[in-house]
Protein backbone atom coordinates (compact mmCIF):
# COMPACT_ATOMS: atom_id res chain seq x y z
CA UNK A 1 0.00 0.00 0.00
CA UNK A 2 1.32 3.14 -1.04
CA UNK A 3 2.11 5.84 1.88
CA UNK A 4 2.72 9.90 1.53
CA UNK A 5 4.64 11.73 3.68
CA UNK A 6 3.50 15.11 5.18
CA UNK A 7 5.49 16.94 2.05
CA UNK A 8 3.66 14.98 -0.77
CA UNK A 9 0.18 15.13 0.51
CA UNK A 10 0.74 19.06 0.11
CA UNK A 11 1.76 18.65 -2.85
CA UNK A 12 -0.86 16.40 -3.97
CA UNK A 13 -3.82 17.56 -1.92
CA UNK A 14 -3.19 21.77 -1.47
CA UNK A 15 -5.98 22.51 -0.14
CA UNK A 16 -9.14 21.47 2.08
CA UNK A 17 -12.71 21.37 0.69
CA UNK A 18 -15.35 23.39 3.36
CA UNK A 19 -18.70 22.36 2.77
CA UNK A 20 -20.61 25.20 4.45
CA UNK A 21 -23.46 23.68 6.52
CA UNK A 22 -24.12 19.87 5.68
CA UNK A 23 -28.07 19.25 4.80
CA UNK A 24 -28.68 23.14 4.24
CA UNK A 25 -26.84 23.57 0.83
CA UNK A 26 -30.21 24.57 -0.54
CA UNK A 27 -30.79 27.44 2.11
CA UNK A 28 -27.02 28.50 2.14
CA UNK A 29 -27.91 31.71 0.82
CA UNK A 30 -30.41 32.32 2.82
CA UNK A 31 -28.37 31.68 6.23
CA UNK A 32 -25.63 34.00 5.18
CA UNK A 33 -27.79 37.00 5.38
CA UNK A 34 -28.36 36.96 9.02
CA UNK A 35 -24.56 35.85 9.17
CA UNK A 36 -23.84 38.90 7.23
CA UNK A 37 -25.58 41.22 9.47
CA UNK A 38 -24.27 40.17 12.66
CA UNK A 39 -21.01 40.93 10.86
CA UNK A 40 -21.46 44.25 9.73
CA UNK A 41 -23.05 44.70 13.46
CA UNK A 42 -19.75 43.35 14.72
CA UNK A 43 -17.51 45.73 12.74
CA UNK A 44 -19.40 48.79 13.61
CA UNK A 45 -20.36 48.21 16.97
CA UNK A 46 -16.99 47.15 18.06
CA UNK A 47 -15.29 50.07 15.60
CA UNK A 48 -17.40 52.59 17.16
CA UNK A 49 -16.90 51.20 20.47
CA UNK A 50 -12.80 51.27 20.29
CA UNK A 51 -13.49 55.20 18.64
CA UNK A 52 -15.22 56.25 22.02
CA UNK A 53 -13.22 54.58 24.51
CA UNK A 54 -9.70 55.69 22.48
CA UNK A 55 -10.94 59.79 21.65
CA UNK A 56 -12.79 60.37 25.36
CA UNK A 57 -10.12 60.64 28.14
CA UNK A 58 -13.02 60.44 30.95
CA UNK A 59 -13.54 56.49 29.59
CA UNK A 60 -9.96 55.96 30.49
CA UNK A 61 -10.71 53.94 33.49
CA UNK A 62 -10.18 49.95 33.66
CA UNK A 63 -13.74 48.90 33.12
CA UNK A 64 -13.70 50.84 30.01
CA UNK A 65 -10.17 50.08 28.99
CA UNK A 66 -11.12 46.04 29.17
CA UNK A 67 -13.96 46.65 26.62
CA UNK A 68 -11.84 47.69 24.75
CA UNK A 69 -9.61 44.98 24.55
CA UNK A 70 -12.66 42.88 24.35
CA UNK A 71 -13.64 44.93 21.49
CA UNK A 72 -11.03 44.56 19.10
CA UNK A 73 -10.33 40.75 20.02
CA UNK A 74 -14.04 40.76 19.09
CA UNK A 75 -12.96 42.35 15.45
CA UNK A 76 -10.96 40.03 15.06
CA UNK A 77 -12.67 36.75 15.56
CA UNK A 78 -15.77 37.93 13.71
CA UNK A 79 -12.99 39.04 10.75
CA UNK A 80 -11.10 35.45 10.69
CA UNK A 81 -14.48 33.91 10.58
CA UNK A 82 -17.69 35.75 8.58
CA UNK A 83 -15.49 36.30 5.21
CA UNK A 84 -14.71 32.69 4.27
CA UNK A 85 -17.81 31.61 5.52
CA UNK A 86 -19.83 33.82 3.26
CA UNK A 87 -17.84 33.28 0.55
CA UNK A 88 -18.47 29.52 1.24
CA UNK A 89 -22.23 30.26 1.60
CA UNK A 90 -22.54 33.20 -1.13
CA UNK A 91 -20.19 31.97 -3.59
CA UNK A 92 -19.19 28.88 -3.58
CA UNK A 93 -15.87 29.49 -2.55
CA UNK A 94 -15.26 26.07 -0.99
CA UNK A 95 -11.77 25.75 -1.42
CA UNK A 96 -9.00 26.82 1.40
CA UNK A 97 -5.27 26.67 1.20
CA UNK A 98 -3.69 24.18 3.75
CA UNK A 99 -1.61 27.58 5.43
CA UNK A 100 -4.74 29.56 5.04
CA UNK A 101 -6.79 26.88 6.86
CA UNK A 102 -4.14 26.77 9.77
CA UNK A 103 -3.53 30.35 9.86
CA UNK A 104 -7.65 30.78 10.48
CA UNK A 105 -8.13 27.85 12.93
CA UNK A 106 -5.26 29.60 15.02
CA UNK A 107 -6.66 33.20 15.35
CA UNK A 108 -10.00 31.80 15.85
CA UNK A 109 -9.13 29.54 18.75
CA UNK A 110 -6.22 31.66 20.33
CA UNK A 111 -8.33 34.71 19.72
CA UNK A 112 -11.05 32.57 21.68
CA UNK A 113 -8.95 32.31 24.48
CA UNK A 114 -8.01 35.69 24.76
CA UNK A 115 -11.79 36.52 24.73
CA UNK A 116 -12.20 34.45 27.67
CA UNK A 117 -8.89 36.06 29.43
CA UNK A 118 -10.60 39.53 29.00
CA UNK A 119 -13.69 38.08 30.52
CA UNK A 120 -11.79 37.31 33.65
CA UNK A 121 -10.32 40.64 34.06
CA UNK A 122 -13.53 42.55 33.66
CA UNK A 123 -15.02 40.38 36.14
CA UNK A 124 -12.09 41.09 38.64
CA UNK A 125 -12.40 44.59 37.78
CA UNK A 126 -15.92 44.60 39.07
CA UNK A 127 -14.71 42.55 42.15
CA UNK A 128 -12.29 45.50 43.13
CA UNK A 129 -15.06 48.00 42.03
CA UNK A 130 -17.86 46.72 44.82
CA UNK A 131 -15.32 45.18 47.31
CA UNK A 132 -12.77 47.52 47.79
CA UNK A 133 -14.05 50.68 45.68
CA UNK A 134 -11.40 52.87 47.78
CA UNK A 135 -8.33 51.05 46.50
CA UNK A 136 -9.54 50.69 42.94
CA UNK A 137 -8.14 53.36 41.25
CA UNK A 138 -4.56 52.12 43.09
CA UNK A 139 -4.99 48.29 42.67
CA UNK A 140 -5.99 48.61 38.77
CA UNK A 141 -3.76 51.54 37.64
CA UNK A 142 -2.88 51.82 34.13
CA UNK A 143 0.41 49.92 34.46
CA UNK A 144 -1.60 46.84 35.93
CA UNK A 145 -4.30 46.89 33.03
CA UNK A 146 -1.53 46.78 30.58
CA UNK A 147 0.24 43.50 31.99
CA UNK A 148 -3.32 42.02 32.62
CA UNK A 149 -4.04 42.85 28.60
CA UNK A 150 0.03 41.54 27.62
CA UNK A 151 -0.54 38.14 30.39
CA UNK A 152 -3.92 37.75 28.16
CA UNK A 153 -2.27 37.78 24.73
CA UNK A 154 0.30 36.09 25.52
CA UNK A 155 -1.51 32.86 26.73
CA UNK A 156 -3.30 33.02 24.15
CA UNK A 157 -0.47 32.65 21.53
CA UNK A 158 1.73 30.72 23.61
CA UNK A 159 -1.31 28.02 24.32
CA UNK A 160 -2.93 27.86 20.86
CA UNK A 161 0.29 27.77 18.47
CA UNK A 162 1.34 23.74 18.85
CA UNK A 163 -2.45 23.65 17.16
CA UNK A 164 -1.10 23.93 13.82
CA UNK A 165 2.03 22.78 14.77
CA UNK A 166 0.80 19.55 15.87
CA UNK A 167 -1.43 19.44 13.08
CA UNK A 168 1.33 19.51 10.37
CA UNK A 169 2.33 16.09 11.56
CA UNK A 170 -0.21 14.18 10.47
CA UNK A 171 -1.22 12.35 7.71
CA UNK A 172 -3.80 13.14 5.13
CA UNK A 173 -4.34 10.51 2.84
CA UNK A 174 -8.50 10.76 2.29
CA UNK A 175 -10.58 13.09 1.77
CA UNK A 176 -10.17 16.22 2.93
CA UNK A 177 -13.62 17.22 3.13
CA UNK A 178 -14.23 19.30 6.04
CA UNK A 179 -17.85 19.75 6.95
CA UNK A 180 -17.55 23.12 8.47
CA UNK A 181 -17.71 26.87 6.97
CA UNK A 182 -14.79 27.68 8.37
CA UNK A 183 -11.42 25.48 9.36
CA UNK A 184 -12.31 24.22 13.28
CA UNK A 185 -9.27 22.64 15.26
CA UNK A 186 -11.25 19.44 15.77
CA UNK A 187 -13.15 19.24 12.19
CA UNK A 188 -9.45 19.10 10.85
CA UNK A 189 -7.92 16.41 12.70
CA UNK A 190 -10.82 14.32 12.32
CA UNK A 191 -9.53 14.09 8.66
CA UNK A 192 -5.93 12.68 9.30
CA UNK A 193 -5.39 8.98 9.11
CA UNK A 194 -2.64 9.01 11.12
CA UNK A 195 -2.37 9.05 15.28
CA UNK A 196 -4.25 11.98 16.47
CA UNK A 197 -4.34 10.79 20.13
CA UNK A 198 -2.06 13.58 20.81
CA UNK A 199 -3.96 16.57 18.53
CA UNK A 200 -7.22 15.24 20.83
CA UNK A 201 -5.67 15.35 24.19
CA UNK A 202 -3.87 18.70 23.76
CA UNK A 203 -6.98 20.40 22.58
CA UNK A 204 -9.27 18.76 25.11
CA UNK A 205 -6.57 19.90 27.83
CA UNK A 206 -6.51 23.42 27.00
CA UNK A 207 -10.10 23.45 26.08
CA UNK A 208 -10.61 22.37 29.87
CA UNK A 209 -7.46 25.06 31.17
CA UNK A 210 -8.83 28.06 29.83
CA UNK A 211 -12.49 27.41 29.99
CA UNK A 212 -12.34 25.44 33.06
CA UNK A 213 -9.81 27.79 34.78
CA UNK A 214 -11.58 31.13 33.76
CA UNK A 215 -14.59 29.93 34.67
CA UNK A 216 -14.06 29.28 38.33
CA UNK A 217 -12.01 32.69 38.56
CA UNK A 218 -15.23 34.46 37.71
CA UNK A 219 -17.71 32.55 39.47
CA UNK A 220 -15.18 33.24 42.84
CA UNK A 221 -15.40 36.86 41.47
CA UNK A 222 -19.10 36.85 41.33
CA UNK A 223 -19.50 34.71 44.69
CA UNK A 224 -17.59 37.59 46.49
CA UNK A 225 -19.12 40.13 45.14
CA UNK A 226 -22.60 38.84 45.42
CA UNK A 227 -21.46 39.03 49.16
CA UNK A 228 -20.61 42.31 49.49
CA UNK A 229 -23.63 43.31 47.68
CA UNK A 230 -26.15 41.72 49.86
CA UNK A 231 -24.08 43.55 52.93
CA UNK A 232 -24.98 46.44 51.42
CA UNK A 233 -28.04 48.38 53.26
CA UNK A 234 -31.28 49.27 51.19
CA UNK A 235 -32.27 48.06 48.48
CA UNK A 236 -31.43 50.86 46.42
CA UNK A 237 -27.82 50.76 46.46
CA UNK A 238 -28.33 47.17 46.18
CA UNK A 239 -29.65 47.51 42.84
CA UNK A 240 -27.24 49.79 41.45
CA UNK A 241 -24.46 47.01 42.52
CA UNK A 242 -26.13 44.37 40.39
CA UNK A 243 -26.88 46.96 38.01
CA UNK A 244 -23.08 47.51 37.28
CA UNK A 245 -22.39 43.83 36.73
CA UNK A 246 -25.55 43.01 34.16
CA UNK A 247 -24.01 43.70 31.33
CA UNK A 248 -20.80 41.67 32.03
CA UNK A 249 -22.82 39.07 32.86
CA UNK A 250 -25.07 39.18 29.71
CA UNK A 251 -21.30 38.76 27.94
CA UNK A 252 -20.37 36.07 30.39
CA UNK A 253 -23.58 33.77 29.12
CA UNK A 254 -23.51 34.95 25.11
CA UNK A 255 -19.95 33.77 24.96
CA UNK A 256 -19.72 30.36 27.03
CA UNK A 257 -22.96 28.90 26.74
CA UNK A 258 -22.83 28.37 23.18
CA UNK A 259 -18.98 27.75 23.02
CA UNK A 260 -19.38 25.05 25.59
CA UNK A 261 -22.03 23.27 23.84
CA UNK A 262 -19.81 23.62 20.28
CA UNK A 263 -17.02 21.95 22.27
CA UNK A 264 -19.36 19.29 24.01
CA UNK A 265 -21.01 18.43 20.69
CA UNK A 266 -17.67 17.60 18.44
CA UNK A 267 -16.75 14.69 21.45
CA UNK A 268 -19.90 13.63 23.00
CA UNK A 269 -22.63 14.68 20.86
CA UNK A 270 -23.13 12.42 18.21
CA UNK A 271 -26.77 12.28 18.27
CA UNK A 272 -27.26 16.35 17.57
CA UNK A 273 -27.89 16.78 13.59
CA UNK A 274 -24.76 18.07 12.21
CA UNK A 275 -26.28 20.97 10.67
CA UNK A 276 -27.19 22.18 14.41
CA UNK A 277 -23.68 21.89 15.66
CA UNK A 278 -21.92 24.14 12.33
CA UNK A 279 -24.60 26.31 12.58
CA UNK A 280 -23.90 27.29 16.59
CA UNK A 281 -20.41 26.89 15.71
CA UNK A 282 -20.58 29.64 13.58
CA UNK A 283 -23.06 31.19 15.65
CA UNK A 284 -20.98 31.35 18.36
CA UNK A 285 -18.10 33.35 16.42
CA UNK A 286 -20.28 36.09 15.53
CA UNK A 287 -23.19 36.49 17.82
CA UNK A 288 -21.08 37.82 21.00
CA UNK A 289 -18.85 39.94 18.42
CA UNK A 290 -21.99 41.59 17.59
CA UNK A 291 -24.06 41.70 20.55
CA UNK A 292 -21.05 42.98 23.10
CA UNK A 293 -20.98 46.12 21.75
CA UNK A 294 -25.25 46.19 22.02
CA UNK A 295 -25.04 44.90 25.69
CA UNK A 296 -22.57 47.54 26.92
CA UNK A 297 -24.33 50.38 24.40
CA UNK A 298 -27.19 49.94 26.61
CA UNK A 299 -26.36 48.85 29.88
CA UNK A 300 -23.36 51.44 30.02
CA UNK A 301 -24.36 55.20 29.95
CA UNK A 302 -21.44 57.05 29.51
CA UNK A 303 -20.97 55.13 26.11
CA UNK A 304 -24.83 55.23 24.95
CA UNK A 305 -24.34 59.12 26.21
CA UNK A 306 -21.44 59.29 24.21
CA UNK A 307 -22.47 57.19 20.61
CA UNK A 308 -25.63 59.42 20.66
CA UNK A 309 -23.66 62.75 20.97
CA UNK A 310 -21.94 61.36 18.34
CA UNK A 311 -24.57 60.88 16.01
CA UNK A 312 -26.57 63.63 16.79
CA UNK A 313 -23.11 65.88 15.95
CA UNK A 314 -23.41 64.22 12.34
CA UNK A 315 -26.65 64.92 12.15
CA UNK A 316 -26.59 68.49 12.92
CA UNK A 317 -23.20 68.33 10.33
Amino acid sequence: MMTFSNSSWRLLQPSFFLMGIPGLEESQHWIALPLCVLYVLAVMGNVTVIFIIWTDSSLHQPMYLFLAMLSGIDLVLASSTAPKTLAVLLAHAHEIGYTFCLIQMFFIHAFSSMESGVLVAMALDRYVAICHPLHHSTILHPGIIGRIGMAVLVRGLVLLLPFPILLQRLLFCRATIIGHAYCEHMAVVKLACSETTVNRAYGLAVALLVVGLDVVAIGISYALILQTVLKVPGGEARLKAFSTCGSHICVILIFYVPGMFSFLTHRFGHHVPHHVHVLLATLYLLVPPALNPLVYGVKTRQIRQRVLRVFSLKGLI
